[in-house]
Parts: structure tokens; sequence; C-alpha cells
């Protein structure tokens, strides 16, 4: 059951003032298109992510920020201690298709200027969801080891892309995301899970292969977009705040189901793909079409 929207009208806190904003805005906003430069394009396409300035506005993010964040402490069930975490415990709290849980949650999930964005970076016609995920690093937060996000994930093509949203300035202290340029080429860790593991074979295989790494801070309303096969990972967060970030992983929408090559991507299949046949589109009520030219 979807939890009640919030009131149409909102007032957004800035240094000094408050502004009363028609939500009218912030719809109109995450419909309209964002215009990916060539050099945006060349960029993702050679090295496999792109970051991208001022894709979003503070207002949209301080509102559905807002929103997000009250969904993920209500929704968490991760209260175990730090020490007491394993390290992808320690790496966020991880929250899944919040679409589902709020009409809210869904317009943001749902933004059609995002899914445009990930329909021009990997050249298709069209992109479905394959599922969201609020990925909040707490105060105190582990690394996230590098891992390589396709290996999760029965698709017959390369054809995916996750977009990282922060809802907030983050800085080296924080633990932005990092990327190694041009690892989506590479088949190497194409069989490991995110693990110490992950992270110690990956980190030794992509320094002697001599991969760049960007790992930058990130400035509010910059977000970046990164290939299903592209190598991340992020650093820990050293602040005394939490690290606010939302996923929308996009396919192609004319993607094809695989059968399942290890136990985690039967699992995808079950929760993410609703189960839908081998050889198949994924065409389910979970996977629904959101942008197509």
């Amino acid at each position: 059951m979807f939890l009640s929207p919030r009131p149409f009208k909102t007032t957004l806190t800035y240094p000094y003032m408050e502004v009363q904003l028609d939500k009218s805005l912030l719809l109109r906003e995450l419909d309209e298109p964002y215009t990916v430069s060539p050099e945006a394009l060349a960029c993702y396409r050679e090295n496999g992510y792109v970051k991208l300035k001022d894709v979003l506005s503070p207002a949209v993010l301080d509102y559905y920020g807002t929103l997000i964040t009250d969904l993920v402490f209500k929704l968490n069930t991760l209260t175990k201690p730090m020490e007491e975490r394993t390290t992808y415990e320690r790496a966020f709290l991880q929250i899944m298709n919040l679409w589902r849980e709020n009409d809210e949650a869904k317009e943001f999930v749902f933004s059609r200027r995002l899914a445009k964005i990930a329909t021009d970076l990997m050249d298709v016609e069209g992109v479905r969801l394959y599922h969201d995920q609020a990925l909040y690093k707490e105060p105190s937060g582990g690394f996230t080891p590098w891992h390589a996000d396709q290996f999760y994930w029965p698709l017959a093509t390369p054809k995916t892309i996750t977009v990282w949203i922060p809802f907030q300035y983050t800085p080296m202290e924080m633990g932005p995301l990092a990327f190694a340029e041009k690892s989506q080429n590479v088949e190497i860790g194409r069989d490991v899970e995110i693990s110490d593991e992950s992270e110690q074979l990956l980190a030794e295989k992509l320094a002697e292969l001599n991969f760049s790494m960007n790992d930058t801070p990130f400035d509010l309303g910059e977000v970046s977009y990164h290939a299903g096969w592209t190598f991340h990972r992020a650093g820990p967060n050293l602040s005394d705040k939490p690290r606010k970030v939302m996923t929308m992983i996009y396919m192609d929408k004319d993607q094809t189901i695989i059968k399942p090559r290890n136990s985690y991507q039967q699992n995808d299949l079950t929760t993410w793909l609703a189960s839908y046949p081998v050889g198949s589109k994924p065409e389910s009520t979970l996977n629904p079409i959101l942008f197509s030219y």
C-alpha cells in the first residue's frame, strides 16, 4: 500500500529565508529534458561513466531528499552496532523499490528527465526500470568494495546503467562514488560478489592494468551514470552526517532475460524481474518503461 503523499504546497528553508514553492514546479523539472552534451556522451562511451553538473535543482533535492530520507529510516531493519556488521553491512543502509512504498517517491524514481539521460547515454530507444535503491552511508560507515553491478543481473546485454544521486554536497570525507575508467570493457572480476575479496582482487588487478580512477567530490545537483560492468567503489564516511544517495538502475527496454549464472542472479530474477521466462523481455509491472522515443 502506498503511503500518503505530502501536501501540494511545500516550504523550503534556506539561509535567512523561507520559500513557498508550488510542487508543480518540482514535477515539471523531473519531467523536462536535460541535454547531454556531445562531450558527456563521448566520456560515458569511452570511460563507462560520466558525471553531470546541475541535473537537479536544490529545491528538488531538498523536497524529495527529505521524503526519501524519512522512508529510509522508517523502513530500515539493519540496527546492529557498526562493529558487529559485515563489510557489506557497514558500507550502507540499502532500501530498495521505494517507488512501491510511496507515491511521491514514485514521482522521483519515474522522472523522465533522468530516464531520458540514461536512454541517450546508452544510445537505445528507451529504458525500463530494473529497480531503485537508496544507499545511505551512516557516519562511521565503512568503505564500499570494488565491484561491478551486472554480476547480480540475469540480463543478456551490457545495455544497463545506474544513476547515482547524492542529496547533499558530497566531499571526499563522505565517500563519494569512484570509478575505474574504461573498466567496463575488461573481463576481470566479473564472477566476484561485492566483498573484502572483490576489494583486494580488483584493487590489485586494476592497478596492475594501470586503470585511472576518478574519485572526485560531487557538487550539489551533480549526478553520475555508470554502466553495469564499470568497476566502482566508495570510501568510508568520515563525517558526522549520513551520506544520503538515491539510485535508479535502468536497462534497455528491449533487454532480454538470460538463465541465471549464480544464486544472486536467481534471486534477482525472482525479486526484481517477477520470474519472467528466460529469453523474454522483462515486461512485468515491476519493470515499467520510464522513457521511450
